[in-house]
């Protein structure tokens, strides 16, 4: 069997509120339920063998999720039927779509394409809009977040490959490519910008979903 295993599946609809610890344990025993045991490490604390690249935070979506996982066994199982048998044992909005054997680590993972809503309810969407892009056309956006050292000033912009904004009814949607990793732009950042530098422009709410993955190239990452 190849070690080296890997699925892609989405999160959406009620299952993004689920926490990632949480996440974790509703995977394990969906590979259980599917007949699939996983492997799992030597040692005095032995954990299955599974690890997510970019945990989610809470609330938020993604069509796009990668997981990599070992199973026990010499046999590497059908792939491609895979994905329905472990989407059965899934909880509603958890859906497998791809498993297949990999050969990129997932420090090659660079850029995530995200699309989000930001909803004003009083305000004009158009004006909004308009404002928006010229608040993100900025060469430096420098705000307080939370850093391993505890609270220090990050620019976000660098980590902001393209984004563009759209007026819709009572909201503005956003396409954007984001770096994932080094630096890593959580796509919430891009209200908290708002909330902390121009608090007249924060949307009332906001909700993002990862769309698609990238390397450092531009390239679809698998």
């Amino acid at each position: 069997m190849s070690d080296k295993l890997r699925l892609r599946f989405e999160k959406t609809g009620r299952a993004v509120y689920i926490s990632h610890l949480d996440l974790m344990h509703t995977l394990q025993r969906a590979f259980n339920r599917a007949g699939l045991p996983l492997k799992y490490s030597e040692g005095f604390n032995p954990h299955p063998l599974i690890a997510i690249a970019l945990p989610l935070s809470v609330g938020m979506a993604s069509l796009c999720e990668i997981m990599d996982f070992k199973l026990k066994g010499e046999e590497t199982p059908d792939l491609a039927a895979l994905p329905e048998r472990l989407t059965a044992a899934m909880p509603e909005g958890i859906a497998v779509t791809e498993a297949y054997a990999f050969t990129r680590k997932a420090a090659e993972l660079k850029w995530l394409a995200v699309r989000g809503v930001l909803e004003y309810d009083e305000r004009d969407p158009a004006e909004m809009a308009e404002e928006l892009r010229a608040f993100y056309a900025q060469d430096a956006i420098v705000i307080t977040k939370k850093t391993k050292r505890g609270m220090g000033e990050t620019d976000i912009r660098p980590g902001i490959r393209e984004i563009t904004f759209t007026p819709g009814e009572k909201a503005v949607d956003i396409t954007t490519i984001l770096s994932a990793q080094e630096p890593t732009i959580n796509p919430e950042l891009l209200a908290e910008a708002l909330r902390q530098l121009r608090p007249e422009l924060a949307p009332d709410f906001a909700k993002f979903t990862r769309i698609e993955t990238y390397d450092a190239d531009m390239k679809i990452y698998r």
